[in-house]
């Protein structure tokens, strides 16, 4: 029957295409296979040779994965050529140059923080290891991705901020330098000697453990406070938050043992309090019987 012999001969090519087409196939999994090992092998030797030329741990894991990454493009790009024969190497890239526009505006927020991931680990502004402060976090960054920056905060709690965000913010180093200037406020009464009060805050703060020989510390006189006279104790330590820390503790209670020691009082806060009757004020201020504000009666409400 026609229908029969229709569908053997369709059959047939079916059958003869796949034939045909089975070894590309084959050898484009084999491909794909070997381009695994490929990228394995790919990545180590890049990272070798990265830990021998690059000092940033950001750059060598950059390096590493921008190898592993090429070479798996590369792998599939020739796996697609060798299974459809009839596509070219131009038509597939011509493909992913149309597709580009749809997934750009689908994955931007994923491309920006690529991109800034790629510009943070280049620019190095800051390293895994140090300490810094990104809007209202701060805290040791733990590890630089593509994709976001990890801090692990002084609480320890781990924070995960998108690349974009840390690119664009203004971000505070603090482990930049070696050393930090800690600024420690006293206040001492208005009876004492400025001259005593300063000679004994840098004697103190030099002797106290940690703080730094050089730069030297400095007494600065900055304000008449309400309640005393206000000095800044200016010092220097090691950039480690918590040697600042310990540092500032030990400073507090040196300087407070030395003010006692000398009869130096650190004054509480002056407030002046008034009290009035109200039954004796029409609206603000107390009145005669001519409705005038009557001396008598603010100074009979005082002395109550």
């Amino acid at each position: 029957m026609p229908l029969i012999e229709t569908i053997k001969d369709s059959i047939r090519e079916l059958v003869g295409s796949a034939v045909k087409i089975f070894p590309a196939l084959l050898t484009a999994l084999i491909i794909i296979f070997l381009t695994r090992f490929a990228a394995q092998f790919a990545q180590r030797i890049t990272a070798k040779i990265a830990m021998k030329t690059v000092s940033s741990k950001s750059l060598q894991f950059l390096m590493a994965k921008s190898a592993s990454t090429v070479t798996w493009i590369s792998g599939i790009l020739l796996a697609c050529v060798i299974a459809f024969p009839g596509l070219s190497l131009g038509d597939i890239i011509a493909t992913l140059g149309l597709s580009s526009v749809a997934i750009g505006f689908a994955f931007q927020d994923i491309f920006k923080n690529f991109l800034a991931g790629i510009l943070i680990l280049l620019q190095q502004p800051f390293r895994i290891g140090d300490q810094i402060v990104v809007n209202d976090y701060e805290g040791t960054v733990d590890q630089i991705d593509i994709r976001t920056t990890e801090i692990i905060t002084y609480g320890g709690e781990r924070v995960v901020i998108p690349n974009s965000t840390v690119f664009t913010s203004i971000v505070r180093v603090r482990t930049a330098f070696a050393h930090r200037r800690t600024d420690l406020a006293v206040g001492v009464d208005y009876n004492t000697s400025l001259s005593q009060a300063s000679d004994i805050l840098e004697r103190t703060i030099s002797q106290v453990e940690g703080v730094l020989d050089k730069p030297e510390p400095e007494i600065d006189l900055v304000a008449f406070g309400d309640s005393s006279i206000d000095f800044l104790v200016r010092y220097w330590t090691l950039s480690r938050q918590k040697q600042v820390r310990h540092v500032q503790t030990r400073a507090i209670l040196s300087i407070k043992q030395a003010f006692d020691k000398a009869d130096i009082s650190i004054p509480y806060p002056i407030r002046t309090l008034y009290y009035y009757n109200q039954e004796k004020y029409n609206d603000s201020m107390p009145t005669s019987n001519n409705g005038n504000p009557s001396q008598s009666d603010f100074s009979d409400n005082y002395r109550q």
